[in-house]
This record gives C-alpha cells, structure tokens and sequence, in this order.
C-alpha cells in the first residue's frame, strides 16, 4: 500500500498538483490550481473512488476528507454553549421535532454533530430500538446535476446515519431540465429548499436547521455591496424566519398555509470553526470543488477573501454586518406596529390602509418603504423586492394626504376608499399587471385525523422567540446608527463610528468595485437569461378549468370549490339547466361585463334562483370598491356564462354549490423572522 501510495502521489505531481498537510492529523490535502485554496481527503478514499479534477470546463466531483483526531477541548465547550444559546434564542427545545439540511461537507456536518449533542445531553431521547435520535432527521438532497451524485448522497446519508441521525435522501426532478450555468446555483439552491420542505410537512416536522455561518454572511454583503442594496439587504440571511411551501399545504384547523420556521444557529461562527467541530466530533465531510469554480459569483468573492491578509478584516466586517442588523431588526419591529394598527385585511382579498393611523410623514423612509412592501406583496403575492423608482413613487403617493389620486404599482392598485375623504388607501391586486400563474389543483381533506402535540406547536415556538427579540432588540432610533444611510455610505459610516479601520474600509471597496464591474459588463447577458428564466406570470389567455368536487388554489390567493347539490333546479324539467350540463368550469378573474350581466338579470321578472341570487349578489357588490372587484374570481361554463361570484355570493343554480375562501400562500409581514 505504501508504494502504491507514493506512486499515485508522483502521478499527481506530474499532473501538476501536488499532496501536502494542513496541521489536520491523518488528513491529506489536495492543492488544486486555485491559489490559497486546499480540498482535503484521505489516501483510502482515493483507491476505493474515482474523481475528476477540476479542468478548464470541469465536470465537478466531491472529494471526500476524513476528520483529525483532536481530543476534546475547551473549545467544545464554547461551541455547545454557543449552540445552546442559539436554539433557546429560536425558541426551540430539545424535545421539538427537527430536520436538518445536510449536503456533508464541513458545515452542514459540524451542525450534525452539534445538534446531536443538544439533543441527546438535552433529553434521554436515544430511541433504545434502532439507536436513532427521536425527534432528529436530515435530509440530503441529490440534485442529480452531476453523474455521481447519487452515490455522493449515499455516502452521506450512511455517515449521518452513523451518528444517530435518520438520513433521507431526496432527488430532484429537473422538469423543464438542466437549468442554465448562468443561474444554476441559484436554481440548485430553489429546488433544494422545495424538496427539503416537503420532506418536512411529509413528516410534520416544522423546524429546520441550516449551516450558514459567518463567512457566509460576509460573502454576501459584498455581493449586496457591489449590487447597491440597502442597508436592509446588508444585513443578510435572517438567523430565523418562516418558509412557505411553493405548494399549499393547507393547515385545516386554521385555514391558512402551513409555514416551516428555518433557523441558522451557526451564524456567529466562521469556516474554520467548521473544521474544528467536525475534528473533535471525529466526522468526515465532503469538499465539493463546485464551490470552488470561479464561475459563480459567491465563489469569486469566496476567494478573494481567503486570498487576504486577514488581520482584523473579519472581526471589523462582522461588525458593520451586526450593526445592519440592528437596524433591520429595529426596522421590522416598527414595519410590524405599524401593520397592526393601520392594515386591514378584507375576506375579498384587498386591504385598506388608514392614512390618519399612519401620519407617513412622520415615519423614516426606510421603515414606511418596507411597510408599504410588506402591503403590497400580501395582496398580489408577488413575493418580489420593491425597489428604485418604484419605491420612490410609493413614498411620494402615500404622503399627499388626503389621497386625491389612483396608483398602479408592483401588482396592485392602490386608490382612495370611497367616503374617506383621501385619509384611507384601498390597496387591490391588480389583474393588469404581471401576477404569479401558479394554481393547483388540490387533494385536501379538512379533517384533521393527526394532531400535533402542544408542545410541538410550530406557534408556540415562536412566540417564545419572538418574546426573546423583542426583549433584545433595540427599541428607540438613538440605538441604531444606519437608519438614514444610503447604500454607498455604509462603508463611510462604518469608519465614521470606528467600525472599520482605514485598511479594512479599502479593501472592502476594493472587492466591492471589483466584482461591480464584473456585474456591469454581464448587464446585457444577464437581462437575456432573466427573461427566459424568470417567475411564470399570467396572462388573459391563460385558462384554468375546476372539476366538481376538487380544489383549486388561484393565483396563490383563492381556495375555490365547486360542487353539485341535492336541490332542485329551475330547468330540471327541460333538461337545460347550464349547471347540470357542465362537465367542468372555467376560473377568471371577475371583468366589467360581468356585473353588467348581474344588472341585467337582477331586473327580470322570473322568480327564479338566479335572479334573486343576482340581487343579493349586487347588494355585496356595491359593498366592494370597484377596483377591488376586478381581482374576484368567478366560474364561467364553457360558453362563456357566468355561472357563479363565490366571495359575493351568486350562484346561477339551486343545484350549485360554491366557496372561495381568501387564503393568500404569504400572510402579510412575511411570517416571523429575526436578525437580533
């Protein structure tokens, strides 16, 4: 063996790649021809596996690396206290059902390793049948973008399941195929979270944990930096928010979408604690050199940080990074005591704003933009940034009180309610606009036959979260420094408040102008790909047909049903009622003709069912604003007829039975979410 092993090492070597150590005990090193950067695996791995090495326009393959024998430290110590403190600021309890997002490379593995220990030191929660962890299980994803990732995934899971954690491997299914290089990390990355997600409401777990940590962060407030983004977008991932399934997964018992509360309980810790974990913890992990192709951008900024003389840099960018957070946290508390007070939310699926409530003169631009955001990406559920001109123009509608005008702006159409005098702001979607195309047709049963335990209610969680931050987070504008700072100021501030010294501050621009203008010059390629790879809208053409008995999830806002009834109808005798004949019918959104059509036939003389139920139906009507009626849905039959407004009430026929149930896929603000 041992000259096998120094003869493959000379065939490396003359390939130009060369075997060295990194202090890691039993641990061997492979330098690939990217400067400063080093992938490490051990020798048995090589002879039992075939890799490919990075090339020019490489096919990627992990490399697979085996753990150090450190003993214990004191350091353990720091880190599971760390980690303690991090689940008790979630909110989470060791006897709480968890899911892990596990892809086995050092940082996902160093979060095993500590959450097995939370929970197993928490509770005596060993299941003594089959030596799994009760409450634990991880999920690793198989993107199937690589010819050997299945095998990859494999060798994960059984790793993972070595450590007392269930293991699920779940393999995606590129339906539209491969997505393009351009966008594959981030099409990768909005797959993984879909399959993850549904691995976990399969489970009914509602908790899952994710292993960014800082050097994450730091690579991503370059990357906002050499965007432009705002103070908010500087401030990163959140430690803790709520994800929502693409796909409704109803909650019956409350009539709402069922949400997953993803944590990050490793954000205060760097790379190279990852390592250490996985060392003392005695765990192998995976290098993918995917992560290492300059291609990506993340990668880019990835190592060109690594190619520094660190120094301070680390500690002095966290600190800006932190002192965005405290304004963002502080933002998303005003952003939700002003929702509370001023929002309501109608069952028509439109809101009214309360002008007087408001007083938006008085609110920070920073606050009162996110808070209209938070508005208007409820109602049209187009989960998208409002940014630039759009913005600016909503600020400047919103403070001419009284409201004389009407406004059509990301998705919705915001005008003055009728008898307010301009001190209330209807806010309705509209259907002019490009709206999310997604329905769905539905298999729900609204019997509830399993039942959670109260002590793993996803609501509770959260509320002892919540109860957490507010108590933490700053509270008054003295105590938050970057509420009126533009996105090309931060950095100046930062130095003005002896956040950053005059070498950090450089090299901070330094990488920001670098990767700007690599931004700029891909500005052309970059519109071509996002067109074609853009969110699917809707258009007047786009046609969706309801079956008796099923349930349909419109435009992410809509839960509709129809069905036929026991009664009889009008036309029964002839045999024409319209109802009766249809096979199924077809789902829009309510247009002029249509209440035009109401009118008339609310003055016929017949005493049948559709003319009294077009009374009623107008009667409703006149109640909703009139641009608001335009986002109702109706279902018409195949020729055309209207035969039934759900939400006001109308139904052509006795023998017709309807029900639309306002049910947006995002409540409004978002869900919770926290970066204290």
């Amino acid at each position: 063996r041992s000259d096998t092993t120094r003869e493959f090492a000379r065939s490396l070597m003359a390939r130009g790649l060369s075997l060295c150590s990194n202090g890691r005990k039993s641990s061997t090193l492979l330098s690939i021809s990217i400067p400063r950067v080093s992938l490490s695996f051990s020798l048995k791995t090589l002879f039992t596996s075939s890799y490919q090495l990075q090339s020019r326009h490489p096919k990627f393959s992990r490399l697979f690396c085996n753990h150090a024998c450190v003993p214990e430290t004191v350091e353990e110590t720091k880190y599971k206290e760390l980690f303690n403190k991090r689940m008790a600021m979630a909110g989470l309890k060791p006897h709480h059902r968890i899911a892990l997002g596990v892809s086995g490379g050092p940082d996902s593995m160093a979060l095993c390793v500590l959450t097995a220990k939370w929970k197993s030191e928490g509770l005596s929660c060993v299941n003594k049948t089959d030596g799994f962890i009760d409450g634990l299980v991880a999920i690793v994803v198989d993107h199937g973008l690589r010819q050997e990732s299945k095998v990859e995934a494999e060798l994960v899971c059984s790793r993972v399941s070595q450590m007392g954690i269930r293991c699920e491997i779940v393999s995606c299914d590129w339906v539209d195929g491969r997505p393009k290089l351009g966008h594959l990390q981030e099409a990768a990355r909005e797959m993984r979270y879909q399959m993850i997600s549904n691995v976990c409401f399969r489970h009914q777990i509602e908790v899952l944990l994710i292993a960014h940590h800082a050097d994450d962060q730091a690579e991503l407030f370059i990357l906002r930096l050499s965007r432009s983004s705002g103070v908010l977008g500087l401030a990163g991932t959140a430690f803790a928010s709520e994800i929502f399934s693409r796909n409704l997964q109803l909650d019956a018992k409350h009539m709402k979408n069922k949400s997953i509360l993803l944590v990050r309980p490793l954000l205060e810790l760097w790379k190279e604690d990852m390592y250490k974990i996985c060392q003392w913890g005695r765990q192998d992990w995976v290098e993918d050199p995917t992560n290492r192709s300059q291609l990506f951008v993340r990668n880019r900024i990835r190592t060109s940080i690594g190619n520094l003389q660190l120094g301070n840099f680390k500690s002095e960018l966290q600190a800006v990074i932190s002192e965005c957070r405290r304004t963002r946290s502080f933002v998303d508390k005003v952003c939700t005591d002003l929702i509370s007070q001023t929002v309501t939310v109608t069952d028509k699926g439109y809101a009214i704003l309360d002008l007087e409530r408001l007083n938006p003169t008085e609110v920070k631009d920073i606050c009162l933009s996110k808070y209209l955001a938070a508005a208007l990406q409820f109602i049209s559920q187009r989960q998208r940034p409002i940014r630039g001109n759009t913005s600016k123009l909503l600020l400047n509608y919103i403070r001419a009180i009284p409201c004389r005008t009407s406004l059509t702006a990301a998705g919705c159409y915001l005008s003055p309610a009728p008898g307010s005098k301009g001190t209330k702001i209807i806010v309705s979607c509209s259907v002019d606009c490009p709206l999310p195309s997604k329905t769905e047709l539905l298999n729900i049963s609204f019997n509830e036959t399993q039942k959670r335990p109260t002590s793993d209610d996803l609501g509770q969680i959260i509320s002892d979260a919540k109860s957490f931050s507010d108590h933490a987070a700053p509270s008054r504008l003295s105590e938050v420094h970057f509420l009126d700072v533009a996105s090309e100021s931060v950095l100046s501030k930062a130095r003005e408040l002896n956040l950053l010294s005059e070498s950090t501050y450089t090299t901070i621009g330094l990488l920001q102008r670098n990767e700007t203008n690599r931004f700029i010059t891909k500005t052309d390629d970059k519109s071509v790909d996002e067109s074609e790879h853009g969110t699917n809208i809707a258009s007047s053409s786009d046609k969706v047909h309801l079956w008796p008995g099923q349930n349909l999830f419109f435009m992410n806002r809509f839960l509709i049903r129809w069905n036929l009834s026991d009664h009889q109808c009008d036309e029964a005798g002839c045999g024409n009622c319209p109802v009766r004949t249809a096979t199924s019918m077809e789902v829009r959104h309510m247009v002029e003709s249509d209440w035009l059509y109401l009118a008339e036939l609310s003055k016929c003389s017949n005493s049948n069912h559709s003319v009294s139920s077009s009374q009623k139906a107008l009667r409703s009507l006149k109640l909703i604003p009139a641009a608001a009626r335009k986002s109702l849905p109706v279902l018409i039959n195949h020729c055309g007829l209207l035969l039934s407004v759900p939400a006001i009430g109308f139904n052509y026929c006795l023998c017709l039975e309807t029900s639309a149930v306002f049910l947006p896929r995002v409540p409004l603000g978002g869900g919770h979410s926290s970066f204290f």
